[in-house]
């Protein structure tokens, strides 16, 4: 039996409701989104898609969010045989690119966390761009993916 089209339509007006963009200038901000941490963890990692529609270069500078004492732009890199975490001073968004921030690359770590990160908790996340300003995104806190790897989940256990 075929589910009727307008259950169709519904599914899909429901998953977009949670699927917010933002826009800053000529950047789109697309699904900022955490993981759940451990009720004893003080750091969590923050993802996004950062599209620039522009003809221009940008730069996220930093961020900041009231639910971390503060947020580091992170990159993680193979270094022989050992995954390595480094904090860098900014993330390039290339005029007509887009950059993705996530597990197992660059990504925003929540550093000092005032409490756990908890699935479908919602959180403001303050983003600053060197040409595009400061825009301001909901972060949701989404179930770990299951066929993330290990160190992934871990958010940070691999400096």
């Amino acid at each position: 039996m075929k589910p009727h089209p307008l259950v169709a339509v519904l599914a899909l007006y429901a998953a977009s409701a949670f699927a917010i963009d933002y826009s800053a200038g000529n950047l789109k901000i697309a699904h900022p989104h955490a993981r759940p941490t451990a009720p004893a963890q003080s750091i969590g990692g923050g993802y996004l898609k950062l599209v620039n529609t522009g003809f221009t270069a940008d730069r996220l500078l930093s961020a900041s969010t009231p639910i971390a004492q503060s947020v580091q732009l992170h990159t993680m890199k193979m270094e022989g045989d050992v995954m390595r975490m480094r904090e860098v001073g900014s993330i390039d968004v290339p005029a007509g690119q887009t950059v993705e921030l996530q597990p197992g690359g660059l990504h925003l770590m929540l550093m000092g966390l005032k409490a756990p990160l908890v699935a479908g908790q919602r959180f403001p996340l303050k983003l600053m761009f060197e040409k595009a300003g400061e825009v301001t995104v909901e972060v949701s806190v989404d179930k770990p993916d299951a066929t993330a790897p290990a160190h992934d989940q871990a958010q940070g256990k691999t400096h």
